[in-house]
């Protein structure tokens, strides 16, 4: 029997895009307890059910596995700290955020996109997880976009909708791989790997079609840097990305993190953001760009 490397089918798994949910229900004291979870799906119009599935090595699984009714919040694009609140935080996390009480008596997240009152239906137990089925007897829609997630990261619909419907682009990827980042380097002049002439409108599949046609196989992540550069008069779309530390293409290399500061760079524009990488990797808190080569503002990811 073949034996599959976890690690492996976990990054494989991770590579589809999803929304982000905190699944809640109540202890058996009436105390409120939630998880973050991705693992969520429609099943049936007629009747209304859906399905989570809460895992075996939380806290609150043993509560999940046999509640008689559970919520499923979906996050909307800002509710990061939502997110990462409810899938590490050890204290009171809902003392943390803003809540209140649905069908039931089950607590729902303030400002999701979507918010669903169920009375669980059944609970399959499959592998390391259980498959949590729930009837819908209650729901709310509120206008706005998911919050996105895909190979760890988060990432935002609307945000990329927008820089999507602006002028041409010239986008890029900083493609990380074990502590080393793939730059293009033209006599001494270094870029993260970009592709030119990007026209308004899928940037995303503009730079995987590129990357590919360069022999590059990478995650493409979250959006990190926009700006516009005033001495060229074009604007610039760079993404997260992630790979295995292959052979480079041509005119490319691999680069310490750590020496990213010290190079020259095409731009002004492009120093800056390769700087603020390499001070950012370090403790792993990325955050959004937006704005021209000197200013603009930062948006945290979390």
């Amino acid at each position: 029997m073949t034996v599959l490397d976890p690690r492996a089918l976990r990054d494989a798994f991770g590579s589809f895009m999803t929304g982000v949910t905190v699944v809640t229900t109540r202890d058996r004291s009436g105390a409120p307890v939630g998880f973050t979870a991705n693992s969520f799906s429609s099943v049936s119009l007629d009747p209304p059910l859906l399905l989570v599935c809460p895992g075996k090595f939380l806290s609150s699984y043993e509560l999940f596995a046999g509640c008689s009714h559970f919520a499923v919040n979906i996050l909307a694009e800002g509710q990061q700290d939502v997110s990462n609140t409810f899938a590490g935080f050890k204290g009171d996390r809902f003392s943390k955020v803003a809540h209140r009480s649905g069908a039931n008596d089950l607590p729902l997240i303030n400002d999701a996109v979507a918010q669903f009152c169920c009375e669980t239906v059944q609970a399959v137990p499959a592998g390391d997880h259980t498959v949590l089925i729930g009837k819908v007897v209650e729901f709310t829609h509120n206008p706005g976009d998911g919050l996105g997630y895909v190979g760890g990261s988060y990432f935002s619909l609307g945000l990329e909708r927008e820089i999507d419907a602006t002028v041409p682009t010239v986008c890029g990827a900083i493609i990380e791989a074990g502590g080393r980042v793939l730059l293009d380097n033209e006599k001494g002049v270094y870029s993260p790997i970009q592709i030119a002439g990007a026209e308004p409108g899928g940037q995303r599949n503009r730079l995987a079609m590129g990357l590919s046609e360069r022999g590059i196989s990478a995650q493409i992540n979250q959006v990190y840097s926009a700006f516009n550069d005033a001495d060229s008069k074009l604007h610039y779309t760079f993404f997260l990305a992630s790979a295995d530390q292959v052979d480079p293409p041509e005119h490319a290399a691999w680069v310490p993190i750590d020496d990213l500061p010290n190079l020259s760079y095409a731009n002004q524009g492009i120093h800056h953001m390769m700087t603020r990488f390499a001070r950012e990797a370090q403790t792993g808190d990325f955050a959004l760009y937006l704005g021209d080569a000197k200013q603009g503002e930062i948006h945290s990811f979390r």
